[in-house]
């Protein structure tokens, strides 16, 4: 198997008030602040051993994003996801999902088929033994590398940052044995379906996984 590497990062990634920003916001969606939490410009700058300009340079972009709202002559605070942000991304999710798998299915090589099989077969044995943490990031391997698959870039993308906005409830939701046993089975077939170049079955199969996962964080009351 090739090394799994994660989507390249934007250029502004690798620029001061990118760094910060990309600090802050993974902060944010991994819930390390709670909603209304005021993001304080000069705490947040001794933390990360900058001046308070990058600081506010990322709340601002964050305020474009849309997880800051700032109010003049007062400060920034936290606006996070919600719940229901969480099931308009997963609904998103699910028909992108589809259309990702389906690509799979028509354009994968058999390197990625490879990489993807063994990212399973790992998830598949942290499943069997408890090992939810493991689960969670094959989880997300297994995502990134069918959208790698796919040969879409922009659907790449824009899939990534989808996931990556509701990676606390995805969290959440494999963190039992049920799900997590689940999900890995609904992977297996997913992959059975683009390994057999079966683009209609794929799509199919990958709108279910999502479906199904909207289901488990409606049951559980994830947020």
């Amino acid at each position: 198997m090739s090394a799994y590497t994660m989507p390249e990062e934007s250029p502004d990634s690798f620029t001061l008030r990118g760094r910060v920003y990309h600090r802050i916001r993974e902060d944010i969606l991994n819930g390390r602040y709670e909603p209304d939490e005021e993001l304080r410009e000069i705490a947040i700058g001794k933390s990360l051993g900058v001046s308070r300009t990058p600081v506010r340079e990322a709340l601002r972009q964050l305020e474009l994003e849309d997880l800051v709202y700032i109010i003049p002559n007062k400060g920034a605070y936290v606006k996070g996801i919600s719940q229901e942000d969480i099931q308009d991304i997963y609904m998103i999710r699910s028909r992108l999902e589809g259309l990702s798998a389906r690509l799979a299915a028509e354009k994968i090589t058999e390197e990625q088929l490879a990489d993807l099989q063994e990212v399973l077969m790992l998830a598949e044995f942290h499943a069997a033994h408890g090992n939810f943490e493991k689960v969670f990031e094959m989880d997300s391997k297994f995502h990134e590398l069918m959208y790698e698959a796919s040969g879409s870039k922009q659907l790449h993308h824009l899939l990534s940052d989808y996931h990556h906005y509701v990676q606390r409830a995805r969290k959440r939701s494999v963190s039992t044995n049920v799900r997590a046993g689940a999900s890995t089975h609904e992977h297996r077939r997913i992959l059975e379906a683009i390994e057999a170049h079966d683009p209609d079955l794929a799509e199919q199969l990958a709108k279910e996984h999502i479906i199904n996962t909207i289901h488990n964080i409606q049951q559980k009351g994830i947020k």
